[in-house]
């Protein structure tokens, strides 16, 4: 058994990674931190989600001086559930440590330090981690996850979008062209921080973050191609889905296409759907990632649909940390429901 530590455990992502790994047959879950400041702290995790009576009837512990010396006696794995900033801060701490690093932020997800000025507003102060850390899409860089101490989980809309467009992007099927994403997710997307842009009542379905939102760069580098990427905020709790548009090469036909994504034709928590367009019903609280798609001449799109906190967040990382643990990817995730 693998003992593991999560930090931001009251937020929606943290709560579901908690009942993932207090589930899991390899792991086991040791603590659950919030920050000194934080009005959820001593409080169990089972009173903020009742749905979870029972399975976390865990207590929420401030991250204090005192909590590092307990973690490193106590832990293997630390996954990071909080804010890209304090994920920055932390996970240094936690590395000197000795301890293997989820970090399910951005933090240490780009290439390029000028990328943390330009799309997080902030400097990013360590360089060398930014070089070490690997990228935590689990389908394509198992082996490389396998053997890294920092892993930066991949962001909810890179995670669907790439999943969607590397197998078109490796099979050479892909022209110049800019690929145009237009995605939507549910209002967990956006965190429990009580806000007024967020509030349920205020939500309408709307476009946010033109040109600049954090995940275009994240999802152009692990592509290697131009997208122009818009997200919308929908009024429903969880859930992505994604219409991609692109242009394929001339005389690209259609098994061209079915069998560029056969490299993802055994991936157990794939699901290759051709011309059956996903939906957000069909993957809300599983783990998996629907892609569907229909052909006209060189126009190709491309349907994706994930759940935001599962394959997105929570499952992806229990993905990884599957993958460092020498098992099978899925375990733990395959029947979730």
């Amino acid at each position: 058994m693998m003992n593991v530590v999560i930090i931001g455990a009251s937020g929606y992502s943290g709560a579901e990674l908690a009942s993932l790994v207090a589930k899991h047959p390899h792991f086991s879950l040791e603590g659950c931190y919030v920050s000194e400041q934080s009005l959820d702290k001593d409080k169990l995790l089972s009173e903020l989600y009742p749905e979870h009576t029972g399975l976390l009837d865990t207590l929420l512990l401030p991250l204090t001086e005192e909590a590092f010396s307990v973690i490193e006696q106590q832990a293997d794995y630390v996954c990071l559930c909080t804010d890209h900033k304090v994920s920055v801060e932390l996970a240094p701490k936690f590395l000197a440590l000795g301890k293997k690093v989820f970090d399910l932020s951005g933090g240490y997800r780009l290439a390029k330090t000028s990328d943390y000025d330009t799309y997080y507003g902030f400097e990013h102060p360590y360089a060398q981690w930014l070089e070490q850390a690997q990228y935590g899409l689990a389908e394509w860089y198992a082996q490389d996850i396998a053997n890294a101490q920092l892993i930066a989980v991949a962001g909810c809309y890179p995670t669907a979008a790439l999943n969607a467009l590397k197998p078109l992007k490796d099979a050479n099927l892909l022209t110049d062209d800019q690929v145009i994403i237009n995605a939507v997710s549910g209002v967990t997307g956006a965190g429990r921080k009580a806000n007024i842009a967020t509030h349920f009542c205020e939500v309408s379905l709307a476009p946010y973050g033109l040109f600049t939102h954090r995940h275009t760069p994240e999802i152009a580098q692990y592509l290697d191609h131009p997208v122009l990427f818009t997200p919308h905020l929908g009024n429903f709790p969880r859930g992505i889905l994604e219409t991609i548009y692109l242009t394929l090469k001339p005389g690209t036909r259609s098994e061209d296409i079915e069998k560029a994504y056969q490299v993802l034709a055994d991936e157990p928590l794939i699901r290759l759907k051709g011309s059956t367009i996903p939906t957000i019903k069909g993957v809300v609280k599983q783990p998996y990632v629907d892609i569907g798609w229909q052909q006209q001449g060189e126009q190709l799109i491309v349907v994706v649909a994930i759940d935001n906190l599962l394959k997105g967040a929570a499952g992806q990382a229990l993905q990884c940390m599957n993958i460092v643990n020498k098992k099978p990817s899925y375990v733990g995730l395959k029947g979730v429901c």
